[in-house]
This record gives C-alpha cells, sequence and structure tokens, in this order.
C-alpha cells in the first residue's frame, strides 16, 4: 500500500467510522451482494497497539459469511460489499461498526477501534436449487419490495436478460405464468428463481 493510497470513508454520515483503504485492486467490476455467501482471508489487529487478535491466514482457512445478514460485524457486513474479487483492502472499523462498549472479551477491550486486512477471495449466490447442489444460484442486485413474491401460477412481467461469457443471448421483457417460463424461453432456474423475487427486485441467476 502506498503512502499516499485513498482513504475512503463508508459512511452515511462521512464520519469516519468505517474506513477503507486498497492494498491491492480487484478485478472486473462486480461486487457481493445481500445474501451472497463470502470467502475471505483476513487479518484483525487493535488499531491502539496493532496487537493482532484474529487471523483466518494463520488457520490457513478461508473464512465463509452471509452478506448483510448480521453474521460478522457491521463494518464487516458494510466493508465487504464495497469490495471486488481478488480485492484486498485496510478496514478501519470504529467501535459503532465493531463490538461497541462492550467488546469482546478476553482479546478485543471496550471501545476499541479495530484494523482488517481483507481479502475477498470468491462469493457465491443463494442456493436455491431443489437439491441444494449448486444447479441454480441467486444474488439480488436491487432491493425490491418486502414481502410481496408472486404466487404459483401467478401473471408475472420481467425484463431477463442472459449471458454466457460475456455475450448476451437473451434480451426481453415477457409475460408468462409462473411456472410455465420455458414457454417464453426462460430456463426452469431462472423460472424457479422468480419465486423468491420481490416486486421491482433486480437479481443475478446462474443455472
Amino acid at each position: 500500500m502506498s503512502a499516499n493510497a485513498e482513504v475512503i470513508d463508508l459512511t452515511k454520515q462521512k464520519n469516519g467510522g468505517l474506513l477503507k483503504t486498497i492494498v491491492k485492486e480487484g478485478t472486473g467490476d462486480d461486487k457481493p451482494s445481500l445474501g451472497d455467501s463470502v470467502y475471505v482471508h483476513y487479518v484483525g489487529t487493535l488499531a491502539s497497539n496493532g496487537e493482532k487478535f484474529d487471523s483466518s491466514r494463520d488457520r490457513n482457512e478461508p473464512f465463509k459469511f452471509t452478506l448483510g445478514k448480521g453474521q460478522v460485524i457491521k463494518g464487516w457486513d458494510q466493508g465487504v460489499a464495497t469490495m471486488k474479487k481478488g480485492e484486498v483492502s485496510k478496514i478501519t472499523c470504529s467501535p459503532e461498526y465493531a463490538y461497541g462498549e462492550a467488546g469482546s472479551p478476553p482479546k478485543i477491550p471496550p471501545n476499541a477501534t479495530l484494523n482488517f486486512e481483507v481479502e475477498l477471495l470468491r462469493w457465491e449466490g443463494e442456493d436455491i436449487s431443489p437439491d441444494r447442489d449448486g444447479s441454480i444460484l441467486k444474488s439480488i442486485i436491487v432491493e425490491g419490495e418486502k414481502y410481496n413474491c408472486p404466487a404459483e401460477n401467478a401473471p408475472v412481467t420481467v425484463h431477463a436478460v442472459g449471458k454466457h461469457d460475456g455475450r448476451i443471448f437473451y434480451d426481453s421483457e415477457v409475460t408468462f405464468t409462473l411456472g410455465e417460463g420455458s414457454e417464453v424461453g426462460l430456463p426452469e432456474g431462472v423460472d424457479r428463481a422468480l419465486r423468491r423475487l420481490n416486486k421491482g427486485q433486480s437479481q443475478l441467476g446462474t443455472s
């Protein structure tokens, strides 16, 4: 990381509570979405004295969590969501975005600011295939209206874009009865994913 590397304030209030500095640029433009399973390597240190309190690299095993579901500290949920594949970043979390007033004894004291070096290895969408075999994966791009998923056999109108190796092979707005997507050229995986799609939501599906 160069001495003049840009420090990015990730807070909405721009109050410095959650900062990111890119150590190594990632590849592509894609970033993980809410609900994706992400795999990272990380090293965590106390900002006060540089003492290491945890490291997935020491265990030689990537850490997996579901993004945006509160399985990790707030700073991670928000920080990792801004990263690209292969990116390595330093993420500095104030107590509000880490373990707060309570800390996490015995290694993390109360009101501690934490530094993490995080490498985003990869991510994958939510597995919605019938056999949970990874054949149909869903990633949310834009959140829709909650509690408004279509029912089986309901009429739906969608704009679907299909890509393979970066080439678009399907781009159309279609109306059909849910469960009969094949009649308008949609694969079964897309039809199945639509049953868990909220109104106005955009998602990335892999099948």
